[in-house]
């Protein structure tokens, strides 16, 4: 009878309301809600859902429990492998990994093991006394670098298996793309992330802000004189990547990185902070991923008629299903298989128009997906006020050319095994630092999948 129920829909703001705001989007289960939806889990034998979490949690296991009515032990059976559940459970693609594995999507919809997830992670936020599982103490001493998901995953599990922590952040605040890059209408940084991360503290995990390492101190510096035994890179992925088109340098240009990081970490959007952000009347975001949807709503709620422009069909778009619908439903205007090819400035030097020219879908490329082909003669003017490029972003080069014996491709990615390790004895890597952009859950996997590779590693030391 279980699969028989219908999936329990999730409450959200109102479209027109929530494009002029900046609060959250999805209001999330209430208990009710929540027991109900669990009730519709299968409890399989063979559960496809945790084989797809990058961070193995035992999904039916903490789902049983909401069905008791017991939180606080399916918030205890998700600390085992995630120190982050109220942020996976709002931006993680549930769609492609658990959900997308789970055996009643097959003919129906697939248990909201996402929602149930935020649930739950909401739930202990606001009863931190239930009990989870405590760290140990050791006088062996890591690093770790970065505060983004990949670090955070990696400190926790390091904390939890008794190591002294010490993560180190370049910015002023903890969080990484947490903060910086994902909007407060998906992802609230006060109520949810800087609650996640004193979680983290709470195992014993040390956290020191401003400090670029590579230019403060050095990775060879922490191992050679500071006395850590072991460093984990986790420095994400902040380097935005540009089409080397004409005009690219005009006033009114800019990454979706510097846009969304005024916007969310300078509270730009915050009438009560001095931070200013130009939107102009017309933003046209050149890009289809998540990144792209994130800053094309954010111009929307900033009061411009806000466009995406995208070379491949909606089919193609690499952003998450629930992330489009969003943006459709907040009245982003989408201009598909269309691609800029020069931006044109006025007599002052700032944006006036992009000229792009329609694309027609050809052969699959090296992804998969069909590669995009011009049509010839469809060359037209879009007339707006900014271009923000959304295109991916490849790591900063300066930790690694600041150590020894540090492999990276030509794109500037740390070579790491599956485990983290790098090529120099001592040093790991994971998430963004070594894929490239990618998303917050595949980060915390490798962050935790280092963890257990440094652990190996100062054990063989001994």
């Amino acid at each position: 009878m279980a699969n028989k129920i219908p999936r329990v829909a999730v409450r959200e703001q109102d479209p027109k309301l929530r494009a002029t705001n900046f609060e959250e989007v999805c209001y999330g289960y209430n208990e009710e809600e929540a027991q109900l939806e669990a009730s519709r889990c299968l409890n399989c034998k063979n559960p496809r859902c945790v084989a797809a979490c990058p961070v193995g949690i035992n999904i039916p296991a903490f789902i049983e429990r909401l069905t008791k009515g017991d939180n606080a032990g399916a918030a205890a059976v998700i600390a085992k492998d995630s120190s982050l559940p109220s942020i996976c459970g709002r931006v993680c693609p549930q769609e492609s990994q658990c959900e997308g594995s789970c055996i009643l999507g097959i003919k129906g919809e697939p248990v909201a093991i996402g929602k149930l997830e935020r649930y739950v992670g909401d739930w202990h936020l606001e009863h931190p006394e239930s009990e989870l599982l405590q760290a140990k103490e050791s006088a062996h001493r890591v690093a770790v670098v970065g505060s983004g998901p990949s670090g955070l995953a990696c400190a926790s599990d390091l904390a939890k298996m008794g190591y002294d922590v010490t993560v180190f952040e370049a910015l002023h605040e903890l969080g990484g793309v947490l903060v910086y890059g994902i909007p407060e209408f998906r992802l609230p940084k006060q109520k949810i992330v800087a609650r996640e991360i004193e979680k983290v503290c709470r195992l014993g995990v040390k956290f020191e802000t401003d400090v670029v390492v590579g230019r403060t101190i050095t990775v060879d510096a922490l191992l050679d004189e500071e006395g850590f035994e072991a460093v984990f890179i986790g420095s994400g992925a902040g380097l935005p990547r540009f089409m080397g088109i004409e005009g690219e340098n005009l006033n009114g240009v800019l990454s979706a990185n510097e846009f969304l990081t005024r916007a969310n970490l300078m509270h730009a959007y915050d009438e009560e902070y001095d931070t200013p952000i130009y939107v102009g009347r017309r933003v046209v975001v050149v890009g289809g991923g998540n990144v792209a949807m994130d800053a094309v709503r954010t111009a929307k709620r900033l009061g411009a008629d806000a466009h995406i422009v995208y070379r491949r069909s909606e089919k193609e778009l690499p952003a998450r299903v629930e992330e489009v619908h969003h943006a459709k439903e907040e009245g982003i205007e989408f201009r598909m298989l269309t691609n800029p090819t020069r931006i044109l400035g006025d007599e002052k030097g700032w944006v006036r128009a992009i000229n792009c020219v329609q694309m027609e879908l050809g052969e699959p490329d090296d992804s998969g997906r069909r590669s995009p082909v011009e049509v010839a003669g469809s060359d037209f003017e879009l007339e707006c006020d900014v271009v923000i490029m959304a295109l991916g972003t490849s790591p900063n080069p300066l930790i690694a050319s600041t150590t020894d014996a540090l492999d990276t491709t030509r794109r500037g990615c740390i070579v790491a095994d599956d485990e983290g390790r790098t090529s120099r004895e001592g040093i790991f890597a994971g998430g963004d630092a070594v894929t490239g952009a990618a998303t917050v859950i595949l980060a915390m996997g490798a962050g935790r999948k280092a963890a257990a590779a440094i652990d190996e590693y100062i054990k063989s030391k001994q």
